[in-house]
């Protein structure tokens, strides 16, 4: 019979030696009160399941018949989503309650770091559902739970020590794996603030109605700018860097300018703007001069725009900024499609008005709604030899075509106007000639002569 013995003491002597740099230990009796606690925890878990299931759905009948408010709604929603780890936390503490009057302390301790990890996890959820920003809730749930782990299994410090020793020296200047953590955090949220500051300084110039259009938009631009610059230095003097240990990188980046880097520094800023005021975006459908697509990706020195074709033209920053740039996707995705076409006097324009909008919402990808983005036709003209009319369908989808859709359109128009016997006229020209307004020639007339 093979023995596990030699394995598991290995083991256990491998995990000791990791266990040391934090200062912990780790012996058979914590292994066996370890795997207890472990599965207390996991009947806890399984227990707050099965609670939840039963009592959530009522819970939730009983909000939908209180009225709230959006905010507070949210946060009944936020709330009543985590049902379950509610009665798991509950379970957790209970379980270390009792484990602590039957017995010792230490024979809770994994149970009670379990309990402190799940009440963590429950408060990071919450505060990081509530935040509306994907991207930030994101964010501070990572961190926080990174941050409070760490304090809970009280390897904190130790790890702020290891990171600490993990650098490099840069002449006089050290920099380390904590400093660099540490600068991140502080510029993310100086940074957040400085943009949270700005936009209060912009919507409160909007409401001025004293002051010019212009001048609110160039306030608030400076603003935005002012404070980022300023957040930038209080972060990085908060830090302890030395600015005048810039000096000689700044003077490298004039030389280089002076000597023909001005088109790379200028799609650097211009690139920065673009970020900055967000008057483009990953996704959105833009025309720049003949090049029309929409965008993959924005990088330091140009924008990655792919057409329809296939083809991926980098257009440099600096063209974003001066040349006229038409984006169909600015505030939302929806375009709206004008298409032309006429008549014979002969048909109803009452008919055919309603014809031309069935044709265009029996498109797939037409959006159909009332209000602003609705399907409409408008007789516009009463031309030479038709009826003019002008079609008007908003889609949702840019990056899949323009040319196609109206082409689909087109031909759903021609279906429906040869089923109803509408007849769409073209120019017919006739020819006449008047023999009494001039001499007709006689064949036999010498020199081709009058007679």
């Amino acid at each position: 019979m093979f023995d596990f013995g030699p394995i598991l003491t290995q083991t256990l002597e491998s995990a000791n030696s990791l266990l040391q740099i934090f200062g912990l230990s780790l012996n058979w009796g914590h292994l066996t009160w370890g795997v207890i606690q472990l599965g207390i925890a996991i009947l806890c878990f399984v227990g707050a399941r099965i609670a939840a299931k039963r009592v959530e759905p009522k819970l939730e009948a009983k909000v939908r018949d209180m009225q709230f408010a959006p905010n507070r709604l949210r946060l009944v929603a936020v709330l009543l989503r985590r049902t379950h780890l509610f009665f798991f936390v509950f379970a957790l503490w209970f379980a270390v309650s009792a484990l602590r009057a039957l017995t010792w302390d230490s024979r809770s301790f994994f149970l009670f770091s379990i309990a402190n990890l799940a009440s963590a996890w429950l408060i990071i959820s919450i505060v990081s559902r509530i935040i509306k920003n994907r991207t930030l809730a994101r964010a501070v749930a990572i961190l926080g739970w990174f941050i409070a782990s760490l304090q809970i299994l009280g390897v904190l410090s130790a790890s702020v020590e290891l990171a600490d020793q993990l650098a490099i020296q840069l002449g006089e200047f050290r920099l380390s794996a904590l400093l660099v953590f540490q600068g991140i955090l502080l510029l993310s949220f100086l940074f957040w603030a400085a943009f949270f500051l700005s936009r209060l300084v912009e919507k409160q110039f909007q409401s001025l109605e004293d002051v010019s259009p212009t001048m609110r938009v160039l306030v608030g631009k400076l603003s935005r700018f002012l404070l980022l610059t300023l957040a930038s230095i209080i972060g990085l003097s908060m830090l302890g860097i030395d600015f005048t240990a810039l000096t000689l990188v700044s003077g490298a980046i004039g030389l280089g300018i002076g000597f023909g880097l001005q088109k790379v520094v200028s799609n650097l800023i211009s690139g920065v703007i673009l970020l900055l005021d967000r008057s483009i975006k990953p996704g959105d459908v833009i025309s720049v001069g003949n090049t029309f697509g929409w965008i993959t990706s924005l990088s330091a020195r140009y924008a990655s725009v792919t057409a329809r074709d296939g083809r991926e033209y980098l257009i440099p920053n600096e063209d974003l900024i001066t040349q006229r740039v038409e984006n169909w996707s600015f505030n939302d995705p929806y375009i709206r499609i004008e298409i032309l076409f006429g008549v014979s006097y002969n048909a109803d324009p009452h008919k055919v008005k309603e014809l031309a909008v069935k044709a265009a919402l029996a498109q797939p990808r037409t959006i159909r709604t009332t209000g602003e983005y609705q399907t409409v036709c408008h007789v516009v003209a009463f031309g030479e030899s038709s009826i003019d009319f002008t079609l008007r369908f908003w889609i949702s989808d840019p990056t899949n075509g323009i040319t196609n859709i109206r082409g689909d359109v087109f031909l759903a128009l021609w279906d429906t106007f040869k089923e109803h016997d509408i007849e769409i006229p073209y120019p017919h020209r006739h020819l006449l000639l008047d023999k009494s307004a001039a001499g007709v020639l006689h064949p036999d007339a010498p020199n081709g002569t009058a007679k």
